[in-house]
């Protein structure tokens, strides 16, 4: 039996006329930059997630820069996020010259640890970036209030966690800004790359909406300094169709992993590798279903072998990463980021997963440690 690690054709092909027909009309009107297609994801959207207002972009990693650029972080500047997520969260700190400043995860969670944050600030501390890790929120309501009681602004990381919710209110929903990503992997996925940048302050609309358009409010007449980071029209019409499915997909994603934990537990397996801990009011989306072992590279290897697609996020800590040697950190800073490296291992969770299919994942990894 072959699993892959995710299934995007299957899932095409339930939705291709419908995919068809609006790419078909835009292939017609031949409008393919922002517009109609581009406002009504941004409604829709907005709506979904309980904010006021959001904003298309070119990427996920884009709607993390706007924000910072947004919000006007300089050079020197220092912006608190954790070590163990994907490279764009602290990319974009980087690329402003800013410094990333980390504080360790939750061990359970993989989440940011919201107990580290007060010692992390210092004067030049001008924004903390959580990131709400393989599809549930970090815990907002302890980073917000230590956020507002020191004045620092919360940009939200929001790429792999579109319609997680922690008590009532969605991701995105926290902080200053949200960003999200349509990376085709996630769980609203594009055709290509796509972003998204939610808030709740129309004038930060305005100023997002500006700058990516190199900050042009009319035609070669530019007020602000931005970059060129627009949805494409075609993303929009692809992402409003797929929209509608995301509820179910995501009620089958947590069914398979509801799914998983009975057979892990049946099989005696949850004494040999820890499945994944939801935070407390948290409702998880499950972008990933990540398991830790510490014979996780040879359990890598075994489920290869077997055809089933796995992967580890991430294999190497930010605070390790060649090109951050520069920031002074060393190995032992980040205990639990620098173990859930050596551990983690994601399985597949995607909604088109057949009984069949799960019951062969576990039952292999149950062969692989018997």
């Amino acid at each position: 039996m072959n699993v892959p690690l995710l299934d995007l054709k299957t899932q095409y092909a339930r939705m291709q006329p419908e995919i068809m027909k609006v790419i078909e009309e835009i292939c017609a009107q031949q409008s393919f930059i922002l517009g109609a297609h581009v406002e009504h994801l941004e409604e829709t959207l907005a709506n979904f997630l309980g904010t006021k207002h959001t904003i298309g972009v070119a990427s996920g990693s884009d709607a993390l820069l706007l924000s910072l650029m947004e919000l006007g972080i300089q050079p020197g500047d220092e912006v608190i996020t954790v070590p163990f997520t994907f490279f764009a969260s602290t990319g974009v700190i980087s690329r402003l010259h800013a410094r990333p400043v980390f504080v360790d995860v939750c061990a359970d969670t993989f989440n940011f640890d919201p107990t580290q944050l007060a010692d992390a600030i210092t004067p030049r501390t001008k924004a903390i970036l959580p990131v709400h890790l393989f599809g549930q929120c970090a815990d907002m309501e302890a980073i917000n209030e230590i956020a507002q009681a020191k004045g620092i602004p919360v940009i939200e990381d929001v790429c792999q966690a579109i319609g997680a919710v922690q008590n009532g209110t969605k991701a995105g929903a926290f902080g200053r800004t949200g960003c999200f990503s349509f990376f085709p992997s996630k769980n609203l996925g594009a055709f290509g790359d796509g972003g998204l940048i939610s808030t709740n302050d129309s004038e930060i609309t305005e100023r997002l909406k500006l700058m990516r358009v190199h900050g042009s409010r009319s035609e070669y007449h530019h007020h602000l300094i931005g970059m060129n980071s627009r949805l494409d029209a075609l993303q929009a019409a692809v992402l409003q169709v797929k929209f509608q499915y995301l509820a179910d997909w995501t009620a089958m994603r947590q069914k398979n992993a509801t799914r998983y934990r009975q057979l892990f537990h049946d099989s005696g397996l949850d004494e040999k590798v820890t499945l994944p801990v939801v935070g407390a009011g948290n409702t998880h989306v499950y972008n990933q279903f990540t398991i830790r072992t510490p014979r996780r590279d040879a359990l890598n290897a075994h489920l290869t072998q077997k055809n089933i697609g796995n992967r580890i996020y991430y294999p190497v800590p930010l605070h390790l990463q060649e090109c951050y040697e520069t920031l002074g950190y060393h190995k032992g800073d980040f205990p639990a980021a620098e173990q859930a490296a050596q551990e983690v291992l994601s399985l597949p969770i995607y909604p088109e997963l057949t009984d069949e299919q799960l019951v062969f994942v576990v039952q292999s990894i149950k062969d692989f440690f018997d």
